[in-house]
């Protein structure tokens, strides 16, 4: 008996959540920082795609998966769950005091436009998005797959208003020139 793709998944989220709430203590002070209530349009679609993502449905839910992948698939999609993660860590590590939870600028907020930023303007949101999509085909419920589509949703609209956000507190000039430069979430995708 071999180790449980599903075990394996929700482990490699698990330390990746643990670890990245803990990194928050290592970030500049918010200067400045969209109303909450701006904020509310993502939060509500990430909250309800976290649930129908992650959450048990116990004996009522359909049981059986939707799309039913072999196990040699199952492991590859974990991959894709590794790299999603790393991608998002070597842009927080690369970011560093600048990263922030809530869409804001911090002291010294300055437009990073080399290393994964120079593939992706967030590529964060890239990586979380590439690991989502791998979990909900790996789960295979209408569930899951509703939940993954809830967050990337989620993501896009939080770019989006993000953009706007830079716009405003940095040059703008300077931030649509690296618009036009560099694709929103996908790399090498031209919008």
């Amino acid at each position: 008996m071999g180790l449980d793709p599903g075990v394996v998944t929700m482990a490699l989220w698990g330390v990746w959540v643990v670890s990245w709430w803990g990194a928050a203590l290592w970030s500049d002070r918010t200067v400045t920082r969209a109303a909450l209530a701006h904020e509310a349009r993502y939060r509500v679609l990430a909250i309800a795609g976290v649930v129908l993502l992650f959450m048990n449905f116990g004996k009522s839910a359909p049981s059986s998966p939707w799309l039913r992948l072999a196990a040699g698939e199952k492991w590859i999609t974990i991959a894709f769950v590794a790299a999603g993660l790393a991608f998002t860590w070597w842009a927080r590590v690369y970011l560093g005091r600048l990263w922030s939870a809530a869409i804001g600028r911090k002291a010294a907020h300055r437009l990073v436009d080399t290393g994964p930023y120079a593939l992706v303007r967030h590529p964060i949101y890239t990586g979380v998005i590439l690991a989502v999509v791998a979990t909900a085909l790996q789960r295979g419920t209408v569930q899951a797959l509703a939940g993954g589509a809830l967050l990337v949703a989620s993501f896009y609209v939080k770019a989006r208003m993000e953009e706007t956000f830079l716009r405003e507190q940095l040059d703008p000039a300077a931030y649509d020139a690296y618009a036009r430069r560099v694709p929103m979430l996908v790399p090498f995708l031209r919008a």
